[in-house]
């Protein structure tokens, strides 16, 4: 479409840019990694995780993450933080799948320590976000009987948004699986690590822009996210966005938001030719629910157990929402 294309509102396209988060729900090959647990995805597992539904499943993630946002800015979104790779090598065909090849995008991967093997990552489109540095923070955590438990790496990315830098950190927190209260001090260590990292990203740069996203196991109000704005100058936009009746996940029936995206408070500052924050909200489409049965509404997933479904993902995306400020006249 055209740059001048306005929307209903009368606003232009053309200054805003979408950023967002998605949880993949276990992207995995069907290659056997000997240094990995990833025998529960493979052609010869109980869930016969066999290559025609690898495609089918990046084909449909492909054409979600296309379609984030575009109905507000008339694009795909820019910046893209994803959980649940498994490699280098799923990004890979991911951004080669149906919907996606045509784009521009270009990707930030590192393996992580993970038992399983999954990963975080984020995807650019290269016309718009300039690479600068990256690099992995490791969270170190251990079990009752003072073993490493290994858990995903803070992924950190920094380069130039249409000029302006920005410092990028995509997280995947440690799970629920023990129980909330039990699993809860992982989560806490892991938020510490994350507020020692911005906090050197600040003591360099008092006014660096600041994008915090992931799936943090932990919603809008649990200690792990509140402690952030308050150690930090951050925001939550996500704050307003958790209700009864909708969330990025669904479990026993309730709904829970814990894929976020936090940033820095001078996102509010309106400066020309600089970026500010717009809106917030969860990616929740028609298309990316269950339609009937007794999960209609919930996220329509890959699995549920160990029965194949053929859906998307057990997450929603979120994402945000920036205007680059218009130059002042000369």
């Amino acid at each position: 479409m055209g740059a001048g294309k306005k929307h209903k509102s009368g606003k232009s396209f053309k200054n805003y840019l979408t950023i967002a988060f998605y949880n993949l729900e276990n992207l995995f090959d069907t290659e056997d990694d000997l240094y990995t647990d990833d025998n529960a995805f493979l052609p010869d597992s109980d869930r016969r995780w066999t290559p025609k539904r690898f495609r089918k499943k990046v084909r449909k993630l492909g054409y979600t993450i296309a379609q984030i946002g575009r109905k507000s800015t008339d694009k795909h979104p820019v910046l893209v933080g994803l959980a649940e790779v498994e490699n280098q090598s799923v990004v890979e065909e991911l951004l080669r799948s149906k919907f996606l090849r045509d784009l521009p995008y270009d990707f930030v991967h590192y393996d992580s320590p993970d038992e399983r093997g999954i990963d975080t990552a984020l995807i650019y489109d290269t016309n718009f976000f300039e690479l600068d540095h990256s690099e992995i923070y490791s969270i170190e955590l251990f079990d009752k009987e003072g073993a490493q438990d290994h858990t995903r790496d803070i992924l950190y990315v920094r380069g130039k948004l249409k000029g302006e830098m920005m410092h990028i950190l995509v997280n995947h927190w440690p799970s629920r699986r023990e129980g909330p209260e039990e699993s809860e001090p992982k989560r806490l260590k892991a938020s510490d690590k994350l507020i020692d990292i911005i906090k050197s990203i600040t003591e360099a740069d008092l006014d660096a822009k600041i994008i915090v996203m992931g799936d943090f196991n932990d919603g809008p109000n649990d200690k792990s996210i509140k402690q952030l704005a308050h150690f930090l100058d951050l925001y939550n936009p996500m704050q307003q966005l958790k209700s009864f009746s909708r969330g990025s996940l669904s479990h026993k029936f309730q709904w829970n938001l814990f894929d976020q995206i936090l940033f820095s408070t001078n996102f509010f500052e309106f400066i020309p030719g600089k970026h500010s924050f717009s809106r917030a909200d969860i990616f929740d489409r028609q298309f990316l629910k269950q339609y009937k049965g007794k999960y209609k509404g919930s996220p329509f997933r890959t699995y549920i157990g160990k029965k194949y479904k053929g859906g998307y993902s057990d997450h929603f995306p979120v994402y945000v929402m920036l205007k680059r400020n218009r130059q002042s006249p000369s």
